[in-house]
């Protein structure tokens, strides 16, 4: 009987993907998803060879570990309801820690390379209650301290690390940029240039005019679900390409990009690789935001005090399938859409989250609720309280996620956890108002919303 086969490292020199390609992309933030979106479609484009990426991890260097060895390639593991295919992605040229801050530097200072990529969710801008930089912020203010006195310095905030990128892009007069925000942010692309902006003025008013003549913002929409990577996913690689990988991907087949903007130095050929390009991104931000990630945030905070650990658990259970057709019910009249297209997006989700080959955490979709609810859950809240209504499956959402913070379901990780989890705490009414307040004051001065939310939490407690 002969020995089982030693897997084979993966490796472009082994004939693996196609050779690295010469940088001319950027992107902060790598992980998962990006891995599975962003550079999947780059990977796809009739001209990849010519628009390779550095992607530089968001904090440590794990990953950066992981894929160097491997030239930056990965296995994309597309995991349909009848099986599975991989894929080596190539589009990654070089993978970076988060503090190789000369890299960073070095490649914002080349002509060649012309735009970046940015996932850092939501939590990532470090906005302030009116949407702009929160100035106050301690690694905001760290960053502006150092940068004033040296361009060079890393800066430890993600606003502050484009700035540097940029100043370092403008004393090489390196020419024009485009940044490419990928976030689940409505009006990402406007949210990225302010806070960019306004780090730049408190750093130096001439870069951030510059800045503001040479830097180009495209506003996106992303979408393709895609969980934490598990020893499951590693082996799967083995067993089926003969192939050892570090830092497999495992992803749904169902992908969407949707940008809108111009770009200031070229870009890949994304549309033919499915991307769509369009003048206004609004209603599917919306669609998605709403719908998908309203819907993940419900089942999130519900689905995980009814016991389950997964969406394809929670959307399993009768119960919170109804809760999600109702908080659909509530946020679909809002959208700028075709109402038959809407009704066909809604069963696809419903497909999408029963998928038993996806195993995508609550735990992970629970995350900074802080940040996600104001965008996911309250613009239906707030349209629907002015035409007179009080819509329950947004107010159940809002109920959960104060249960949670109280202890029940879902694990507490939020970038504002310090200061939202204290005020969870004591009598529910109290407890109801404080949480709510601390999303929108107007909300927590409603009332009805108010006594609803303790209503709906009272009743999650029996679940």
């Amino acid at each position: 009987m002969s020995a089982p086969t030693t897997p084979r490292a993966l490796s472009r020199s082994a004939g693996d993907g196609r050779p690295a390609a010469p940088v001319a992309l950027l992107h902060l933030g790598l992980g998962n998803f990006f891995r599975a979106h962003q550079a999947w479609y780059t990977d796809r484009a009739p001209d990849a060879a010519e628009w390779g990426i550095a992607g530089f991890v968001g904090r440590g260097d794990a990953l950066a570990e992981s894929m160097s060895p491997q030239d930056g390639l990965y296995t994309l593991i597309t995991r349909a309801a009848d099986g599975d295919r991989f894929e080596v992605v190539a589009s990654v040229s070089s993978a970076h820690a988060a503090d190789d801050s000369e890299a960073w530097l070095r490649y914002f200072a080349s002509p060649r390379v012309r735009a970046a990529t940015v996932t850092v969710t939501e939590a990532g801008y470090l906005r302030g209650p009116g949407g702009g930089l929160d100035r106050d912020n301690p690694a905001v203010r760290a960053d502006v301290d150092a940068l004033r006195h040296d361009l060079t310095v890393p800066a430890r905030s993600a606003p502050g690390r484009l700035v540097a990128g940029l100043a370092a892009r403008r004393r090489a007069d390196a020419g024009p940029f485009t940044l490419m925000p990928c976030d689940n942010l409505p009006g990402n692309g406007a949210v990225a240039a302010r806070v960019v902006h306004d780090l730049a003025e408190s750093v130096d008013p001439a870069l951030a005019a510059w800045i503001e003549a040479s830097v180009s913002t495209v506003t996106t929409m992303v979408d393709r679900i895609t969980p934490r990577t598990t020893a499951d996913d590693v082996r799967a690689v083995q067993q089926a390409t003969s192939r050892s990988d570090r830092a497999p991907v495992a992803t749904e087949p169902f992908h969407e990009w949707v940008l809108s903007g111009s770009f200031a130095a070229g870009r890949p050929h994304w549309e033919q690789a499915g991307a769509t390009f369009t003048e206004d991104v609004v209603p599917f931000e919306h669609r998605k935001l709403w719908l998908l990630n309203g819907g993940h945030s419900l089942l999130a905070y519900a689905g995980s005090i009814r016991g389950h650990r997964t969406v394809a658990e929670a959307v399993a259970d009768d119960t919170c399938r109804s809760w999600l057709r109702q908080w659909w019910a509530e946020a679909s009249p809002y959208l700028d859409l075709p109402t038959d297209d809407v009704a066909a997006y809604q069963e696809a989700l419903l497909e999408r989250f029963a998928n038993p080959r996806i195993r995508h955490q609550l735990d992970q979709i629970a995350a900074d609720g802080s940040q996600k609810l104001p965008v996911r859950i309250l613009p239906t809240l707030r349209r629907a309280r002015a035409e007179g209504h009080l819509p329950p499956g947004a107010v159940r959402v809002l109920a959960a996620w104060l249960c949670t913070l109280r202890g029940r379901g879902a694990a507490v990780t939020d970038a504002r956890a310090e200061e939202i989890v204290p005020l969870a705490d004591g009598p529910l009414s109290e407890a109801a108002r404080r949480v709510l307040a601390a999303l929108d004051p107007a909300v927590a001065a409603d009332a009805e919303v108010v006594a609803a939310v303790v209503a709906s939490a009272e009743e999650l407690a029996k679940s």
